[in-house]
């Protein structure tokens, strides 16, 4: 222990010499220079103490002791040691590189016990912030030569700390349930074992806070607010129960709705019908954003780029409405002066620029600075995206400084699945989105099914010769059996099999609205005709060659283009083959949609396509250009299972006219949210009919391959309804497809099929 001596001596008495032991590493002058006292000081006990404080506080001590020999002041040390290497034994949960930096002490450094205590701290915070409170962290030291220590962590990591329940006080409106949906915290249950929200996490829990805050707001209840949210350790440390208290307060509706026009030439009459709140509806914080958002974006589409819009919110209590007025004033007019890329190692610049909805120059706008970074980031080339703007050389100057940090781009991609139509089917895929780091997609890839084969090769450009235009190539060969059925059992009747290529472009015309062009030369051989197949199909047979080009207009307005809750799309499409040479025929789809959410995740949806091919030139339509319905596109019927057929062998020769459409609510089923599994019940309907083949007259050689028998097509352009239910299941393997669907009008010679069943992953 440290001793602190001598006394002082009597007056006049003075300091000889100061003599220093016990250092190994450390300089005596670096001992000194903390000391109070010199040789030819007086004896004072207050600098010695003092002196001897300053040297403990250095760290590099483990034990001071100041002793008076004569007229000399001994400083005895005993030197801290050096830390040689750090090591964590037990920790599986958290790598060692996120421990090494969280920890303050590192290799090289000095050792002390506080620090050494600290770094303990610190490490079970982390761990309690995974959720894992009952770990624990014991460090041992290893003595080394030359006064050096190896440190090591030993952990015990213990068990997952849980959320047992999830507890509301003063909820009225909305129940437990409800309110517990609409938190990120979740309680703990088997079927989370994928998910680390149901570990308790006290950051998790202040945004929970926030959360419950919009939820309530968007709900009307503007008096809101979250008392108290408590976090407490069962007796048995097996869980945490977690209580929120709130205030609901009353619930208001929006009253008077106006805005304020502080601009020139602007009058009222052209804002108001802007504003996406209406009054007499309850009120949304939410909806407030959304309006000012679309009078930014709106004011400066029309040539207002410095607008500042604020709104000023009367709360009316005794009639629970909220007053609105928007102002609308000209804001301070600052361009940008700069955009200032960092982090990008690999991708070019100029990737990261086209992205861009402004640049150097343009008038400076919050919104299209925010679209920018929603752009950048949906190129999926980062693991994060910073975009922020500072003040730049002049007040009316601003610097846009975007931070990105690269992630891996290539993909090596293997999937399993099955559906009814095409049975068990696997695929493998190698792809590179941002190839040389220029933003090119290039991808290689095979299906194998039941039903078919194909591989195919693609490369696309999205900037072709720096304009906003996506150019690519395709190359494929694909094996196909387009009549198999895999849940009824239908064996092939004749096999396709295709080779070729495609040119493609596609542009934006606007922010929703993108065509695509294609040009597409390609061998169709239809081969394997089995004896007893239709003889039309047997007259099918043989090679032929399609040179065409198309075309893709699309409209699309749906808030996700994979799992829409709103919005609608609209999409034209038509072919023209016979470009120089090959089959000549005129091909047209249209395709439509249109999603309403009903309630919270209740999604209302009606989507429809049709479809027409006609041959010009005096040629007819061949059967691997027409169409086919049933399956995948009219749920209740097998594939192929409607439209043109041979009466006597039953086969679907396909059509060249069709259209089908379906109307669903998709439901929730009481399910925690989290599962993934929602409901729907639908009903489908549709026709496929007209077959150039239908009125057919034979050579007398044909009617003699065919035994004498002229053809007879079954056909009718009746429309075919079903109706059904259906589970959708996102699961850990990949999302999981059951419908089961019941034809309710049909023609006797349709092909039926009960359940329709389809999942996949990729990995």
């Amino acid at each position: 222990m440290a001793q602190r001596s001598p006394a002082a001596a009597a007056a006049g008495d003075r300091i000889a010499n100061i003599r220093i032991e016990g250092i190994q590493r450390i300089e005596p002058e670096t001992v000194r220079s903390y000391l109070l006292l010199q040789p030819g000081d007086a004896w004072d006990s207050e600098r010695i103490d003092r002196s001897l404080k300053a040297l403990f506080a250095t760290g590099l001590f483990a034990d001071v002791k100041l002793t008076r020999q004569g007229n000399s002041l001994v400083i005895s040390v005993v030197e801290n040691p050096i830390i040689n290497r750090i090591a964590f034994e037990g920790n599986s949960k958290i790598a060692d590189k996120d421990l090494n930096g969280e920890i303050q002490l590192r290799p090289r450094t000095v050792y002390t016990r506080t620090r050494v205590q600290n770094d303990v701290n610190r490490i079970l915070q982390l761990y309690r912030r995974r959720g894992r409170f009952a770990a624990t962290v014991e460090p041992k030291v290893i003595q080394l030569s030359e006064n050096r220590v190896d440190l090591v962590f030993e952990i015990n990591e213990g068990q997952s700390t849980g959320v047992r329940s999830i507890n509301f006080v003063g909820n009225r409106q909305f129940s437990d349930s409800t309110l517990r949906g609409s938190i990120e915290t979740k309680e703990s249950r088997w079927y989370r074992f994928l998910s680390t929200s149901d570990t308790y996490d006290p950051d998790r829990l202040t945004y929970d806070r926030e959360l419950l805050r919009k939820f309530y707001l968007s709900e009307g209840y503007a008096d809101f607010r979250v008392v108290s949210a408590v976090a407490e350790l069962t007796p048995d440390r097996d869980g945490f129960v977690v209580t929120f208290t709130v205030e609901e307060g009353e619930r208001y509706r929006f009253g008077k709705l106006d805005v304020n026009i502080g601009l020139k030439d602007l009058p009222k009459e052209q804002v108001l019908p802007l504003l996406t709140v209406q009054s007499e509806d309850w009120y949304n914080a939410e909806a407030v954003e959304r309006s000012i958002g679309a009078l930014t974006d709106a004011l400066g589409n029309r040539g207002y780029a410095f607008v500042e819009i604020k709104p000023q919110v009367t709360r009316n209590r005794d009639e629970r409405t909220i007053d609105i007025v928007f102002e609308v004033r000209e804001g301070p007019q600052v361009y940008v002066e700069l955009i200032d890329i960092n982090g990008n190692v690999r991708t070019l610049d100029k990737v990261i620029r086209r992205e861009f909805r402004l640049v150097e120059g343009d008038a400076f706008n919050t919104g299209r600075m925010t679209r920018s970074k929603e752009r950048i980031q949906n190129l999926g080339f980062f693991k994060k995206v910073e975009v922020a703007n500072t003040q730049g050389t002049a007040p009316d100057r601003t610097v846009i400084t975007v931070e990105v940090e690269e992630q891996s781009t290539g993909e090596l991609s293997l999937g399993i699945g099955f559906s009814t139509s095409d049975g068990p089917l696997a695929d493998i895929s190698v792809r590179e989105r941002n190839f040389l780091g220029r933003g090119q997609d290039v991808r290689i890839g095979t299906v194998i099914s039941l039903r078919s084969q194909q591989v195919d090769l693609s490369f696309t450009e999205p900037y072709f010769l720096d304009k906003n235009i996506a150019a690519g190539i395709d190359l494929f060969e694909v094996k196909t059996s387009p009549t198999t059925n895999f849940f009824t059992g239908v064996s092939p009747v004749y096999q396709q099999f295709s080779y070729g290529g495609a040119l493609r472009a596609g542009y934006q015309i606007s922010e929703n609205l993108r065509q695509t062009w294609k040009y597409t030369a390609r061998s169709d051989d239809i081969t394997n005709v089995q004896n007893e197949a239709s003889f039309l199909i047997q007259l099918q047979a043989g090679t032929h060659t399609t040179s065409s080009v198309g075309q893709v207009l699309l409209y699309d307005r749906r808030d996700n283009r994979l799992e829409p809750t709103s919005g609608y799309f609209a999409s034209l499409g038509n072919d023209f083959a016979g470009v120089g040479f090959g089959v000549q025929y005129i091909r047209s789809k249209i395709n439509a949609g249109y999603y309403y959410p009903v309630a919270p995740e209740w999604v209302l949806s009606f989507t429809g396509e049709a479809g027409d091919i006609f041959g010009w030139g005096g040629q007819k339509v061949l059967l691997q250009d027409r169409f086919f319905v049933g399956g995948d596109n009219l749920r209740g019927f097998a594939p192929a299972g409607i439209g043109p057929r041979d009466a006597v062998s039953g086969d679907a020769l396909g059509g060249n006219k069709y259209y089908v459409g379906s109307a669903a609510l998709t439901v929730p089923l009481g399910l925690p949210k989290e599962l993934g599994i929602t409901g729907r019940v639908f009903t489908d309907f549709g026709t496929l009919f007209s077959n150039d083949q239908k009125n057919l007259v034979l050579t007398p050689a044909q009617l003699a391959a065919n035994g004498g028998q002229p053809p007879h097509v079954l056909d009718s352009p009746a429309v075919r309804a079903t109706a059904g239910v259906g589970v959708s299941w996102k699961s850990p393997v990949g999302p999981i497809r059951l419908d089961l669907a019941v034809p309710i009008k049909k023609e006797s010679f349709d092909k039926t099929q009960l359940f329709h069943v389809s999942f996949g992953t990729r990995f």
